[in-house]
């Protein structure tokens, strides 16, 4: 389907654009064809999923392409765990789509709205020092190429590529499927508490070696973290999950519905921010349950924001939280969204963020009508001096020659680049910015 006009925007209203024409392909020939006709048309195209980055790195001035229709289950391999999808399927689809094979994925971020190909091409992770972040369960992709042509990636075709085309950006091609190493099904039991934030930062380093995932939120004009840890255990394990109603109240009515009528009102009058926060703390994040993987690890969350995340040597994630701490106090500001604190494991796709070292991820938010810039910038000064590198779907300000020095693989990257589009086809201003023009 061609659409001739009208505009797009991003889940957190932080980019927009009107591009030439939409087209909305139902499979990997229909996005080959739509790129042949941008290319023979000198036009850029760049393709888009659910919309959840919050920084230009979609924008399509030129050929937008809605991967919405571009959904399901290729293949599925229960022995060995091998499951293929098409690009645009939702993360929270996959469960059961995994379910009859007995699979799940490894590790999931906190929010499932996106799409599997926009989740690894930015990097998207979820917490545990034990597991890498989504780009690390691919071991395949099939992308369409600045010349129309179908390329597979795997250990068996091109392997050497891998590693750039996982975290690509978008910058390499038109990904159409997605190959993941998945696990058997588990459950996890989790525990939410709220806990002392100093006695959280002197020990952060043994809770987060003793749990298979730790996190913790803080809410800024507090002294309290909330907590949350949780073991994975076999399938078989006997589920108790959340009574609905009491999941209903703590995530729907408080964590959504009244949080969001807050936030608006701190706009207005920023003094109840403090006190709002302070009763946070005591009304949520203290529970028990254990259910399947998905449930425990992702969570609902509409209240619509924007956010800045940086990934810091692990160890430096303490010294530089204090950082953020003290800055918040030092200005004065009404912070309405908590500070979020996460952990994962290194590895070796060139442009992740946790690529060669163990990973603490900081992330600041502000209610989406706030003006972030001035908590944004300074927050991201002090994530610099820790050695931090910015979450690619996030809001940041780096350029390329800033990011050269953060990531050792950069002009490798750069030349992969070169060598699947010269011609910058999947191009876009936030791509001239961060890997030059």
């Amino acid at each position: 389907m061609t659409r001739i006009g009208g505009s797009w925007q991003n889940w957190g209203r932080s980019a927009s654009v009107t591009p030439m024409r939409v087209e909305r392909p139902r499979s990997p020939e229909g996005v080959q064809r739509a790129v042949r006709a941008a290319v023979a048309q000198g036009l850029t195209v760049k393709a888009v999923g659910a919309g959840h980055s919050f920084t230009g790195i979609a924008v399509a001035p030129g050929v937008l392409l809605e991967l919405d229709d571009l959904q399901g289950l290729v293949s599925a391999d229960e022995s060995s765990g091998r499951v293929t999808l098409l690009a645009g399927t939702r993360l929270h689809r996959i469960p059961a789509l995994l379910a009859p094979y007995g699979l799940a994925m490894q590790n999931l971020g906190d929010i499932d709205r996106q799409s599997i190909s926009g989740a690894i091409s930015t990097g998207t992770h979820g917490t545990g020092a034990g597991f890498g972040g989504l780009a690390t369960q691919v071991v395949g992709v099939t992308l369409i190429t600045a010349e129309g042509e179908f390329l597979r990636i795997d250990e068996e075709h091109e392997p050497e590529l891998l590693p750039a085309v996982v975290v690509g950006l978008g910058a390499l091609g038109i990904i159409v499927e997605v190959t993941l190493q998945c696990v058997p099904a588990f459950v996890m039991h989790a525990i939410d508490e709220p806990a002392p934030l100093e006695d959280v930062l002197a020990t952060l380093a043994e809770r987060v070696a003793a749990s298979d995932h730790f996190e913790f939120y803080w809410f800024p004009h507090t002294d309290v973290a909330l907590t949350k840890r949780q073991t994975r255990l076999p399938e078989s394990t006997r589920r108790e999950p959340l009574p609905v109603v009491g999941k209903w109240i703590d995530e729907t009515f408080l964590s959504n519905g009244v949080y969001r009528v807050v936030c608006a009102a701190g706009r207005a009058v920023p003094a109840i921010t403090p006190p709002f926060s302070r009763l946070a703390v005591k009304l949520t994040g203290d529970r028990e349950y254990t259910d399947l993987s998905h449930r425990v690890l992702t969570q609902s969350r509409t209240v619509r924001f924007r956010e800045m995340e940086y990934a810091v040597p692990a160890e430096n994630v303490v010294p530089a939280f204090r950082a953020v701490q003290a800055l918040i106090a030092r200005r004065g500001w009404r912070i309405e969204f908590p500070i979020e604190v996460r952990f994962a494991r290194e590895d070796d796709r060139w442009l992740s963020t946790a690529f060669g070292r163990a990973t603490g991820y900081i992330a600041v938010h502000r209610y989406w009508r706030a003006d972030p810039t001035a908590y944004f910038e300074a927050v991201e000064q002090i994530m610099l001096e820790h050695g931090g590198r910015p979450h690619w779907g996030k809001l940041h300000t780096l350029t390329a020659e800033d990011l050269r020095e953060r990531y050792p693989r950069f002009d490798d990257f750069l030349a992969v680049r070169d060598r699947l589009d010269p011609q910058r086809r999947f191009g876009n201003r936030y791509l001239e910015r961060v890997l030059g023009a």
